[in-house]
């Protein structure tokens, strides 16, 4: 299993239509092959700043299959807009303790 994180910086004023954009996403990379899970936190402590979540069984399930598939280019028609900066994607592989 692989753990995807971004950090999401939501253009100011912008927060309440990207989380209604976010809900329609959600739909879109969760049908995706290699897809678990996902989740979006907002932060308590700076306004407009998200932390997304995704289980990937395989790092190529997000960065093959997600990214080059045409729901991607939905993803991102939905989603990329609001974003300033542009995020930083980071996998991480699971310690077994």
């Amino acid at each position: 299993m692989i753990l995807e994180a971004v950090i999401l910086h939501v253009k100011s004023g912008l927060e309440s239509d990207f989380e209604v954009a976010f809900k329609k996403a959600s739909k879109i990379i969760s049908s995706m092959d290699g897809y678990l899970s996902h989740q979006l936190h907002k932060c308590i402590e700076v306004s407009g700043k998200y932390l997304l979540l995704v289980r990937w069984e395989t790092l190529e399930s997000h960065t093959v299959g997600f990214r080059s598939s045409a729901e991607y280019q939905e993803w991102k028609k939905l989603l990329h807009h609001f974003y300033e900066p542009f995020p930083t994607v980071e996998h991480f592989d699971e310690i077994e303790m």
